[in-house]
């Protein structure tokens, strides 16, 4: 076994708290379940006007599928939410929120470089306006599971960002997904038989996570 393929223990959730530019921020850290920690994750919640939090199964499925490829995940409350200060705001500043987790996390991890943004539904708007401000150097990828393109203004995303949107989508139509994805030709990958929040498929989704992420 080389160093980083030594697991471990079980990695569990660890309440901090952050500094973000409207107050504090209480977000959830799982470590990296391998002995050495090979990039960074951060994972946003959904809508918190329909009880989005970083408590989210989908959340804590994308959570724990990056620790088990070794990276140190971070998934806050965002601004208004939970214990976190602030006021909930659509996705204008919640990117703000975002980009200060980051700056924690890189200030924890000084020697890792590689940054994942990973987000469902609200989060994926969130996660795709941050990384327009980051530039194309300072993030490796994005995970976005059922992106809300229908309720915002979403800007376009890499190439080899990972889309993964259920069949049976309630929430944001598969067709809503697939009119915004097309003009970037962006491959789009469907779930059949699946709604937005991936009830009894959750398992199915962080093997595809998995398998998309893994190097």
């Amino acid at each position: 076994m080389t160093k980083s393929n030594i697991p471990r223990k079980a990695a569990s959730f660890e309440l901090i708290h952050i500094a973000g530019p409207a107050g504090t921020l209480e977000c959830q850290k799982l470590e990296s379940a391998w002995s050495e920690t090979i990039g960074i994750a951060l994972v946003a919640h959904p809508n918190p006007l329909e009880g989005g939090t970083f408590n989210n199964k989908v959340v804590h499925t994308l959570a724990k599928t990056l620790s088990r490829l070794g990276y140190v995940v971070y998934c806050p409350n965002l601004r208004g939410v939970g214990r976190s200060d602030g006021v909930h705001s659509r996705g204008e500043h919640e990117p703000d929120d975002m980009a200060a987790v980051l700056a924690f996390a890189r200030a924890e991890n000084p020697s890792v470089q590689r940054v994942t943004l990973a987000g469902f539904s609200f989060g994926t708007l969130v996660q795709s306006r941050l990384r327009e401000r980051l530039g194309e150097h300072e993030v490796e990828g994005m995970i976005l599971v059922g992106p809300a393109v229908s309720r915002y203004e979403f800007p376009t995303v890499p190439a080899n960002t990972l889309v993964i949107h259920g069949e049976e989508d309630e929430v944001i139509s598969l067709a809503a997904v697939l009119d915004w994805a097309r003009p970037q030709q962006l491959p789009v990958l469907v779930v059949p038989g699946v709604g937005h929040f991936f009830h009894g498929r959750l398992t199915q989704l962080a093997q595809l996570v998995d398998k998309a992420w893994r190097f």
